[in-house]
């Protein structure tokens, strides 16, 4: 992955040296394994460890004997063997290439794994502070682009640190999937190297054991975190383009922030773009990317080949690389998103009461009006009011039909802005998990509540 996309943490594990350091620790550790089996000398066991436990493996050399070798593993082994002596023959015995790439590829995507669950963490963390910080904040919902009815801002985000609580819930058990080691030797059967050799391994490399390999680790696992990624990197496109709307001059109910001597266009210096969150919905395409090669990965033939391997050296950094960016990023513009409750209560306006519509609606049935007929009472005040000709409380008011139903006063209660917010309290205990009682419906949630008014904020 470029660097202007990388973050140094994550970029590390992938690293060759990392690489190498992994191989290492796997062949030695079932080195140890062996020798307390008979199989391997004890004193060789841990001549191995001193004589190339704290080497800086040189990754030039090993691929200078890779082009004549043609063969990644027995590169690295040859270069090992250099530091340790006659003592390397032991290393490897039993041993596939698979048992080390595919037991060192479960280390790297669990170390992965534990930085994107901290990503997580973080962007929740943020995602909660402002949910709360415009909890009561009345905004407009909409449906298909077009307003619906009020929400509050506080809720929107509310919804996005639940859908990023169930992205780190599938991202916990996709860690806890692909952490298995296979130390179990050609196609699998452990024919020339015992059992107790990959328990060993799997223990001292903190992962599991694979219940049954051919000659690699069933790759059903890396599509389940592959695609784990592809869901989560989806839900930071939905937030992302969210806020992309949200920054939409028309609308302009919040924006990313604009940093000092930032410009947002070399031709226009009025311009603030969301670049950001633009980046994001990019960013996000390219980790989806990998989940289709990870699903096609799993139909290997026979017991094994190699038709994966190009593609894990490709996905698991890039893919890996990329999210940990993404979500560092987006969580970055939540903490500093800019917020204008004052524009948000302009566009609940902006349509002329039409948001109320449905409460009209169902006083009227609840006054014994046929549904049909009180929603053309409701939907015949309602168009001239969309075409820009009146309001719609004055309309309902002079309509006959409906006050021989409802009187004035119950008709301007049906337009009380904090109705619509009496169960805020309620979604958000049941989101952030708060161990208050839910109270029953129509209990009512309390009087800032009831006005609508409470908890505008600042902009942010």
């Amino acid at each position: 992955m470029i660097p202007r996309y990388s973050r140094p943490a994550m970029v590390a594990i992938w690293a060759p040296q990392t690489r190498f350091k992994i191989w290492f620790e796997i062949e030695a550790h079932a080195c140890d394994a062996l020798a307390e089996l008979g199989v391997v000398p004890k004193e060789s066991a841990k001549a191995i460890w001193a004589k190339a436990g704290k080497v800086e493996f040189d990754a030039g050399r090993i691929e200078e004997i890779e082009k004549a070798t043609k063969h990644d593993v027995i590169a690295f082994l040859t270069h090992l063997a250099e530091f340790i002596g006659p003592d390397a023959r032991f290393v490897h015995q039993g041993m596939t290439s698979s048992d080390l790439l595919d037991t060192c590829l479960a280390v790297q995507l669990q170390r992965a794994s534990d930085i994107l669950i901290a990503d997580i963490d973080a962007l929740l963390a943020a995602l909660k502070r402002r949910a709360y910080e415009y909890k009561m904040t009345p905004t407009i919902g909409r449906s298909h682009g077009v307003h619906a009815e009020p929400t509050t801002f506080g809720l929107k985000l509310a919804q996005a640190y639940a859908e990023f609580k169930r992205g780190r819930e599938r991202l916990v058990a996709a860690r806890r999937e692909i952490s298995t080691a296979a130390i179990s030797g050609a196609v699998g059967t452990f024919a020339n190297i015992d059992p107790y050799v990959e328990d060993y391994v799997a223990k001292k490399m903190g992962l599991t054991v694979e219940p049954i390999s051919t000659q690699v680790i069933p790759r059903d696992r890396h599509a389940m975190f592959f695609a784990t990624l592809g869901v989560v990197a989806s839900s930071i496109e939905r937030l992302a383009t969210e806020i992309r709307h949200l920054q939409r001059t028309e609308v302009l109910e919040a924006e990313e922030y604009f940093a000092e001597g930032q410009k947002g266009s070399s031709a226009m210096p009025h311009k603030r773009n969301p670049v950001l969150t633009e980046n994001l919905t990019g960013l996000a395409r390219l980790v989806r990317s990998a989940v289709t090669p990870a699903l096609e990965n799993v139909a290997l033939w026979h017991e094994r080949d190699i038709s994966h391997s190009s593609v894990e050296r490709m996905i698991g950094p890039d893919a890996t690389i990329t999210l940990d960016f993404a979500l560092a990023r987006l969580a970055e513009v939540v903490d500093k998103l800019v917020v204008y409750p004052e524009n948000m209560a302009k566009n609940l306006d902006r349509l002329g009461g039409l948001i109320h519509s449905q409460r009209v609606l169902l006083a009227l049935t609840q006054k014994g009006v046929s549904r049909d007929d009180a929603y053309a009472y409701v939907q015949r005040n309602a168009m001239p009011v969309w075409r820009g000709e009146g309001d719609f409380l004055t309309l309902l008011k002079k309509d006959k039909d409906v006050t021989r139903a409802l009187s004035p006063v119950e008709i301007e209660s049906l337009f009380d802005l904090g109705y619509h917010f009496k169960h805020v309290d309620t979604i958000f205990r049941r989101v952030f998990d708060e161990s208050s009682p839910v109270p029953r419906s129509g209990t009512g949630e309390g009087d800032h509540a009831k006005h609508g008014g409470g908890g505008h904020g600042g902009s942010g």
